[in-house]
């Protein structure tokens, strides 16, 4: 298994990416400077981040960095104060003797301005401090003095639903010289960049999770951004989902113009820098670094692997970049090559697949993901002792993820057709892929998938002629509802129709279609009954299909057993009726 979360250990060539910004950063010329880090999620815009730090901290002394994760304020607080305020604690705390009272005087001037946010309705009214809808201006005329666009209107606004939250305020809104809302502005940029002179460093804020708020969140944190924006020393850098960014500001302002939506954040964001999209190589190295993490290579070798392959990544464009299981053995050298060799011929072969499937486009993390299901199935295979390979596990999961789930349930009908044993794998693994044939040959549900379904059915190991229901019967948390039938025989499954049906404990089809079923299957077809039952809200109504479960486990003490754990796990006050006669001498029932 692998941990669902950033790092700054680069196995996938970020550092490049991570240079660049810091050199930017870093430059003294650039500055003031707001810099975009975008992709989607799971693209690495965090790791990135880090890696960002990683490098400029190699000159502590220089910077000053503020980590702000805008979607852990979302719902505790406004986003423009609270972003104002870990700023100006930040400097507080770092500001030396002779500054002190500045950055004293610094973060209460920020305090004065927060404490305008207690001018929203919903703020106030939670505070005590009747409204009668006087606010909803004063906040719009603060929005307004923070995007530079406040008039005489606003501040008169602001002033009189200041007087509403005056009381409930005077712990921020403390004694002191009163300025109008133009003059605190200007005073709060001069003593910020007064501050950031006197601390000698460059202030690096880090804003990360953006994409992740509400739209209102959003727009407020990147306005409070714009009061801290083109001072000296100051770089902002925010990670966000482009796209996201854009939809929250077009959503906050009323469906503006798309030229409009485009400009917000291009004036905001001075330089963008985009994660680039994984490649083949790309995947297939950061795949053996996991896997071979996963294998127990740890320390030195593993960091040598790193070393290798990253190396390898950025000579890609060379025709001798070598990213062989092969060469990482021999970067390795491990004792016992052989088990190591299967597990990165796996991820040798899965790499294309994950590369260019829609529904996965190289994203890091939905690759960690989709390898982290594989290796949980492979666990419970194994405390069950199943026989399956993990090879196997890893390519139906991989089905799941790149497909959709009605081309799913066709392969599952395949399976279950072909009790266990799908003749349709058979039958494509055997065909190029470019006949036509192979296009005819797929269930309706896959042939939008063909371009995947042809390199899938190629990607060893093959799957004709195996028993794929313990496979399946290991996906149940991706198909929980198929999970059991899927893993019935058609006999089976016949007789569970059968049963959910039958209006008296002496139903000659009942009996009939039993009797066509191996007794091995009782206890799954039991479950598929109890799975149907669990649905039941109202069980003082009689149920067809709980004469069927009885009249199963009279024929099957295992299914019998799994009957009356069901019953008691009801936890009826009562039996009803109906039931009471039904289970009547029923020695199992009294267990």
């Amino acid at each position: 298994m692998w941990a669902d979360t950033d790092t700054d250990i680069d196995y996938l060539n970020y550092s490049e990416v991570a240079e660049l910004v810091a050199e930017m950063v870093g430059s003294k010329r650039l500055l003031p400077l707001s810099l975009g880090i975008f992709g989607t999620w799971g693209t690495g815009k965090s790791t990135v981040l880090r890696l960002v730090k990683k490098e400029l901290h190699g000159s502590p002394d220089d910077y000053l960095f503020i980590d702000f994760d805008a979607w852990l304020y979302q719902d505790f607080d406004d986003a423009r104060g609270a972003l104002m305020s870990v700023i100006a604690k930040a400097l507080h705390d770092e500001a030396p003797e002779g500054f002190k009272a500045k950055a004293k005087s610094f973060l209460g001037r920020v305090n004065k301005l927060r404490a305008l946010g207690l001018l929203a309705e919903g703020g106030a009214a939670a505070a005590g401090v009747p409204t009668f809808g006087l606010l909803r201006k004063g906040m719009e005329g603060l929005g307004d003095l923070l995007t530079g666009t406040a008039d005489d209107e606003d501040y008169e606004a602001m002033g009189k639903a200041a007087g509403e939250v005056k009381e409930k305020g005077k712990g921020l809104l403390r004694e002191a010289e009163k300025h109008s809302p133009p003059e605190e502005i200007t005073a709060f940029r001069k003593e910020f960049g007064e501050l950031l002179k006197g601390i000698e460093k460059t202030l690096v804020v880090v804003i990360d999770n953006l994409d992740r708020c509400t739209p209102p969140n959003a727009i407020h944190t990147l306005e409070a951004i714009r009061l801290f924006l083109f001072l000296p020393r100051t770089a902002f850098v925010v990670a966000a989902d482009e796209d996201m960014v854009r939809h929250a500001v077009s959503s906050y302002f009323k469906n503006p113009s798309e030229r409009l939506v485009q400009d917000y954040l291009d004036k905001l964001i001075q330089v963008p820098v985009r994660v680039p999209r994984l490649g083949v190589q790309e995947v297939r190295a950061y795949m053996l670094l996991l896997f071979a993490e996963a294998a127990g290579v740890e320390g030195e070798k593993l960091e040598a692997l790193r070393a290798y392959l990253v190396d390898q990544l950025r000579q890609v464009w060379k025709p001798d970049a070598d990213f062989s299981v092969d060469q990482v053995l021999g970067v390795l050298d491990p004792s016992d090559p052989d088990p190591l060799r299967r597990t990165l011929d796996l991820a040798d072969r899965m790499a294309p697949l994950l590369a260019y499937s829609a529904n996965v486009k190289g994203n890091p993390r939905i690759i960690k993901r989709l390898l982290n299901v594989v290796r949980m199935r492979a666990s419970i295979a194994r405390k069950r002792e199943m026989p399956i390979d993990e090879a196997v596990i890893a390519k139906l999961a991989l089905f799941e993820r790149c497909t959709s789930s009605s081309a799913v349930d066709a392969l599952h009908d395949a399976i279950n057709a072909g009790s266990g044993k799908p003749e349709l794998l058979t039958a494509i693994e055997s065909m190029d892929g470019n006949d036509a044939d192979f296009e005819q040959t797929l269930p309706q549900a896959m042939k939008p998938h063909l371009t995947f379904v042809r390199d899938w059915v190629g990607l060893e190991p093959k799957l004709g002629g195996y028993d794929l229901r313990p496979a399946v019967y290991l996906a149940r948390e991706t198909v929980p509802v198929r999970t059991v039938a899927t893993l019935l025989s058609p006999a089976a499954l016949q007789a569970v129709e059968v049963l959910r049906a039958i209006r008296t404990l002496n139903s000659p089809a009942a009996r009939s279609a039993l009797e066509a079923v191996d007794s091995s299957e009782h206890v799954a077809m039991m479950d598929a009954l109890v799975r149907d039952m669990r649905r039941n809200a109202d069980w003082m109504r009689s149920r067809d299909d709980f004469r069927g479960a009885v009249y199963l486990a009279d024929a099957s003490q295992g299914a019998a057993t799994t009957l009356s754990r069901f019953i008691r796990a009801l936890d009826l006050p009562r039996r009803p009726p109906w039931m009471s006669t039904m289970l009547n001498g029923k020695t199992w029932a009294k267990a």
